[in-house]
């Protein structure tokens, strides 16, 4: 079974976005999927209320922010959306209980110095030193095409981290949120290029790949 934590400090960089769509990639492929959310606000599992019945299910998992426990026995992924300001003994104990580690950034100046800390601290934690927790960063509403794409790249390269993708900012993502569905819940057609970026993020997730920042910038 495999725990991804989805983690930024800083408010309003798509964690929920990033959490939702990840745990309905794994819906999709069969798999029995569960999503946590330490947000008090509990947007993640408020998406969860509004998911219609028909579509691959989406277990939620109750958990108290200040001592998360085991997710249930028999679960293969799940997925843990968290909240801004996560710091002290919450991010300590998300920590302990993930596999892997995404962290949603978006490419301007001000939100990579906001984030600059919680990465700096991600790469000395034990477990991340040695392997045990794997850590990726996924731009947020940019273009990787884009100079700050770019300074987003040599930012997390000084911290040795691989970007595993970029996603666009796009009406897809809040227009499929507000009925509680995913990329992988409608036409491919319709979503097609949003599914081509998250390709080298299932990737990493999966272990299938790595993804390194000169891929992922393709």
């Amino acid at each position: 079974m495999t725990v991804i934590v989805v983690a930024n400090p800083k408010g309003g960089v798509g964690k929920s976005t990033l959490s939702t769509n990840l745990a309905g990639y794994f819906a999709a492929a069969g798999e029995w999927v569960a999503l946590a959310d330490l947000d008090k606000q509990h947007s993640a599992h408020a998406w969860l209320d509004l998911r219609p019945a028909t579509l691959p299910a989406i277990e939620t998992w109750e958990v108290d922010p200040d001592a998360p426990a085991k997710p249930p026995r028999g679960l293969e992924k799940a997925v843990i959306d968290t909240p801004a300001g996560l710091h002290g003994n919450r991010l300590g104990a998300a920590l302990e209980l993930a596999d892997k580690v995404i962290v949603p950034l978006q490419p301007s100046m001000f939100d990579i110095l906001a984030t600059q800390d919680f990465l700096e601290r991600l790469t000395k934690e034990k477990a991340v030193r040695k392997g045990a927790i794997q850590v990726g960063v996924v731009g947020m509403r940019v273009d990787a095409r884009t100079r700050s794409a770019d300074q987003l790249h040599r930012f997390v390269e000084g911290l040795k981290l691989p970007v595993l993708g970029f996603l666009r900012d796009t009406q897809n993502y809040v227009q499929l949120a507000a009925h509680g569905l995913t990329l992988w819940d409608v036409a491919k057609s319709r979503v097609e290029k949003d599914l081509e970026q998250w390709q080298s993020i299932v990737e990493w997730v999966d272990g299938r790949g790595k993804a390194a920042a000169s891929a992922a910038a393709e």
